[in-house]
């Protein structure tokens, strides 16, 4: 099983490292990444596995909106079943 997590908003030092670190807290292991910074925005994808998780997956979502509160940034987080169940033609 697999979620994407989506993160926007200024650029700042240690965003990917802060967002990682929490997905690890939850042992959600990231498979990819790509983040592109458009002049002073950032924005963010990852991919991660989250069939290995400690805790259920609404906690790491939560927490992860959290986190992202307190940085200025919007983080979201979508199970990869209800993402590619809004993206089936």
């Amino acid at each position: 099983m697999r979620a994407i997590i989506t993160v926007i908003g200024h650029d700042a030092v240690g965003i990917l490292a802060k967002v990682s670190t929490r997905c690890s807290e939850f042992n959600a292991n990231v498979i990819e990444v790509t983040q592109s910074v458009l002049q002073d925005m950032f924005a963010m994808i990852m991919l991660v596995d989250i069939s290995k998780l400690n805790k259920p997956f609404a906690e790491l979502s939560d927490s992860l909106a959290e986190l992202g509160n307190s940085m200025g940034l919007s983080v979201h987080t979508m199970h990869e079943d209800v993402f590619n169940s809004m993206h089936h033609v």
